[in-house]
């Protein structure tokens, strides 16, 4: 039984209690069903204290409490908030959950291409609307009080992050900024910079799940613990992590099993299926099928899952798998609230529509508890999907990474299939920071006690390696931010040049490269100290040692140079050598695997190359096709002939061989034994050595023993301390290379890039003149070859479906570049139009060159890509749905997605066109928003997200 308190403490805690409820937090926190964690509470005092927060958690640990409360905030204090996300469907259900609390009339929607409620004290946008806003220096932007940046750890992707940095840099001061972010290691040094940018910035950092993860294996049908029992699952505590030694164990035994690859079936290799197959036959361990999978959990009550699959099609083909297994997750009653529900959704979309859109497959899916969630699908579809899997009328949802983006999906599971996936450039292993997102979605707040991450087993699997992937829950956040055209134009009209240069240096990129440069000064600190002490020791009483190391140093690089040379001489010469033979040429292989007797089939010449016989090309070199004497047929490399080769003799080569005939290369390889087995090539006789008569080398050599420390007994001590201290010497010229190259890097790229726009005449040192205005409208990648698209009148004359076609060729860019093949394009007037633009595009190119600016990193105008010319154009000219996805042969969703993308760039070229009632007499303008109406139908326009 507690002791009662005391009247002081009983009015000490009473008066706690009234400050309590005479802050804003008190009702806010009386708004939910349960109490907040500590780390909300903690960031909600800072923001009610007037600090900005940076807020780093977890995935579904709850950060948006805390944006929730900056909009409870500005609300009570009469202002706005912007609230804003990196992806329109987070917008979309942000928007969604905000109007549920506060009244449509109070919450608004801006994402580029749906504007509902503007003017709403709370609006919910895109990060990019809010900086077009401030560039624009918009009227929205007065009252405005706080601004939530959610998934601000987005300013790390190379491709959108500099806009969340340009956000924070510019917005005003009087503005609080909310930064809600995942789980990053460097939270601090970001909240750093954020203090040193925005004001009083508090960092509050959160490690704890709010729901324990257990992390697992899947193998065969056992379903494995990753980690031992006694171990720190759920991430609370600070007990070791050791790996499950039944899992070591079964991994060490299964991963020594071989399986040969000389293994034949009729004749061909054994596919991994059939090896599939005889593991299971025999008891052994195998991958598992996703049906398998799916049933499993269900039967141990783990459902819902979501299982992450790295493709779109592989996303589509295990939903067929399920259907075609007959996986049924769904009761008659859910199946008929589904039904419901989805043709409530859909009930807008024309019936020819649906038949095209794979409707009544992805309905019977969605039936029995089924979907798959990707970028290809129609907006509305993945809308569905989000509703029905949150009811619980999904349970199993095979989705691509862009689902761990933020999109509130919670489940109890989490699969991962395999731990590769594309990048865009390779097949790379997921980091630490991935696969923390991806399983940050397993476990349901306030339903779920634990959440679940499933591994699949794949052959090869180190489950020490996922131990420490599943035990590395942070990485680095790293700035992406780069200076654009449109950044520079708008800089420069709002701050001048000189101020614009310090606004770029105060970036979070320019922030971190000035802090590894300390960490640089202070080894070049160390290795000043180290050369006094080998400078010391180098020290001779004769005469200056420094002088004669140097002139010991010139001699070996001489000699190592015309080494050289003689190699590079000898690899021409037998380059030479191989450029002049010809099929039917019997000759003597010098060295490597195949040396010995050759009959050349084909010389291998490079490209240009014809001596009458044109053969295989090659660029870096002629590459043989020969036939050994012992019957091998291998095409060899310059290596082989390290001395020139000359043809022993020549012979006939039938017209009948076949060199993958064992009988042919046996028949032929006789007739060369007979023929020339008794020849042998002639010695090469190496010429006498260029240092020999070189008079640089004699003059060296003659000054070296000239020098008085030439005759010292401690020369050769003296010379290796000499060796030291160049080596040394060299070490820290090249990390002050480095210094130079990371101080002032973003000013210095801004530098270039204005003095290529002051040669187009955009700029003029502070002033941006009319051509500079037109830019400072347009937004995108290909911003400068748009307004130059606009200066050289190249879309004059154009119909809106013309007009449609060509802006494409500025947002669309191919998921797998086909060089092999040509776009299709509309004919006429927008066929030279798209002539004209890639023209425009190779000029721009060129001076980008001139100017040293580089898309390699990150700055620069890619070539525009004509991949949806023709899909526009058809569109915007009323084709049906059916036949342009037929001809385009791209999903619906991405057909979407580059619509909304090509009306945006649209509604921005009518901005920046000069007005048909100037004195240009333009009619751009006027067409470009008849190409949007034109396009903005059917899908396209009953598409709620895009």
């Amino acid at each position: 039984m507690t002791e009662e308190l005391s009247p002081a403490e009983r009015y000490a805690a009473a008066r706690i209690r009234a400050a309590e409820e005479a802050t804003a937090l008190h009702p806010f926190r009386e708004m939910y069903a349960f109490d907040l964690d500590p780390f909300q509470i903690e960031a909600c005092r800072a923001l009610e204290a007037g600090k900005g927060v940076l807020v780093a958690a977890p995935t579904g640990s709850g950060k948006t409490i805390v944006g929730e409360f900056a909009v409870h905030l500005a609300l009570q204090q009469g202002r706005k908030c912007f609230y804003t996300t990196p992806i329109k469907a987070l917008s979309n259900q942000k928007y969604a959950d905000l109007v549920k609390r506060h009244g449509a009339d109070k919450v608004g929607l801006l994402t580029g291409d749906n504007s509902v409620n503007a003017d709403a004290p709370v609006v919910v946008m895109t990060t990019e609307v809010l900086r077009n806003m401030l560039y624009a220096g918009s009227p929205s932007l007065r009252g405005l009080g706080h601004v939530v940046m959610d998934e601000v750890h987005y300013l790390s992707d190379r491709f959108r992050g500099a806009v969340w940095e340009e956000v924070i840099i510019h917005l005003p001061a009087s503005v609080t900024l909310v930064s809600l972010s995942a789980t990053v290691s460097n939270a601090e040094e970001f909240g750093d910079w954020l203090d040193t940018v925005r004001g009083d910035t508090e960092v509050i950092l959160s490690e704890e799940r709010p729901v324990p993860l257990w992390q697992h294996v899947m193998a065969g049908r056992r379903i494995f613990d990753l980690f031992e029992e006694e171990s720190d699952h759920g991430g609370r505590g600070s007990a070791r992590r050791e790996v499950n030694p039944d899992l070591l164990r079964m991994a060490r035994e299964e991963n020594s099993r071989t399986y040969s690859p000389k293994d034949r079936r009729r004749g061909k290799m054994v596919r991994e299926a059939d090896r599939e197959r005889e593991r299971r036959s025999r008891g052994r361990i195998w991958t598992p099928s996703r049906p398998e999978v799916i049933a499993r959990l269900d039967n141990d009550g783990l459902l819902p899952a979501i299982n992450f699959i790295f493709s779109r099609a592989g996303c589509q083909a295990a939903v067929q798998q399920c259907l075609y297994a007959g996986l049924r997750l769904n009761d008659d009653s859910a199946r008929l609230q589904v039904r419901e529900i989805v043709e409530a959704r859909t009930a807008s979309i024309p019936t020819e529509d649906l038949h095209v859109l794979g409707y009544y497959e992805w309905l019977e899916g969605l039936e029995r508890g089924i979907a798959s969630h990707h970028a290809g699908m129609l907006p509305t579809f993945k809308e569905v999907v989000e509703e029905l899997f949150v009811r619980g009328l999904v349970k199993a949802v095979f989705a691509t990474e862009t689902l761990a983006l933020g999109i509130n999906m919670p489940a109890r599971t989490v699969i991962l299939e395999k731990l590769v996936k594309w990048n865009g450039e390779q097949h790379a292993d997921i980091t630490p920071g991935e696969y923390t997102q991806l399983t940050g979605r397993a476990g349901r707040r306030g339903i779920d006690v634990e959440g679940h991450a499933v591994v699949l087993w794949q052959r090869g699997m180190d489950p020490v390696g996922l131990a420490g992937l599943a035990g590395t829950r942070t990485y680095p956040l790293r700035s992406s931010f780069k200076p654009s055209y449109n950044m520079a134009v708008n800089l420069v009209s709002q701050f001048g040049r000189h101020r614009s240069r310090e606004l770029l240096e105060t970036s979070f990129a320019q922030f971190q490269a000035d802090r590894s440069v300390v960490g640089i000064s202070r080894q070049v600190q160390r290795n000043e100290e180290g050369l006094e002490g080998y400078q010391e020791g180098m020290t001779c009483h004769l005469g200056d040692f420094e002088e004669y190391a140097q002139l010991r140093r010139d001699l070996k690089d001489r000699e190592t140079d015309l080494a050289k040379q003689g190699a590079a001489q000898r690899r021409a010469q037998a380059a030479g050598s191989l450029e002049k033979l010809k099929p039917g040429d019997i000759i003597h292989v010098p060295t490597g695997k195949f040396a010995g007797l050759a009959l050349v089939l084909d010389p291998g010449v490079p490209a240009g190359r014809v001596n009458g016989h044109r053969g295989h090309e090659y660029t870096e070199g002629p590459r043989p096709l020969v036939l050994t004497a012992e019957r091998q047929v291998k095409r060899l490399a310059s290596i082989d002939f390290p001395v020139p080769v000359e043809a022993l003799d020549r012979m006939r080569i039938p017209k009948t061989f076949n060199a993958r005939s064992p009988q042919s290369r046996r028949d032929l390889a006789s007739q060369l034994r007979t023929k020339a087995g008794h020849l042998t090539p002639d010695r090469h006789k190496r010429g006498r050595a260029a240092a020999a008569d070189d008079r640089e080398i004699t003059r060296l050599r003659a000054a070296l023993r000239a020098h008085p420390c030439h005759g010292c007994d401690e020369r050769e001590d003296h010379a290796r301390w000499a060796e030291r201290y160049h080596r040394l010497k060299r070490d820290t010229r090249q990390l002050e290379r480095r210094i130079e190259g990371r101080t002032n890097t973003i000013a210095r790229t801004f530098d270039r890039i204005h003095a290529l726009l002051t040669d187009l005449d955009y700029l003029r040192e502070d002033e941006v003149t009319v051509h500079g205005k037109r830019l400072a409208r347009l937004y995108g990648e290909l911003d400068l070859l748009a307004s130059e698209c606009l200066r050289e009148g190249v879309w004059e004359g154009l119909s809106p479906a013309e007009l449609a076609a060509c802006v494409s060729a500025l947002v669309f860019e191919a998921r797998q570049s086909d060089d092999a093949v040509a776009p299709k394009v509309p004919g006429g007037a927008a066929k030279a139009a798209l002539g004209d633009m890639v023209r425009i595009w190779g000029r721009l190119d060129a001076l980008e060159e001139e100017h040293g600016i580089s898309q390699t990193e990150g700055v620069g105008q890619r070539e525009p890509d004509l991949g949806f010319a023709w899909a526009a154009y058809q569109w915007a000219g009323d084709t049906s749905l059916d036949e342009v996805l037929r001809e385009a042969e791209m999903p619906a969703g991405d057909f979407v997605r580059w619509c909304k993308q090509v009306i945006d760039v649209l509604g921005q070229v009518a901005a920046a066109a000069p007005s048909a009632s100037g004195t240009s007499g333009s009619t751009v303008a006027r067409n470009a928003r008849k190409a949007v109406d034109a396009l903005l139908r059917g899908v396209v326009a009953y598409s709620s997200v895009g």
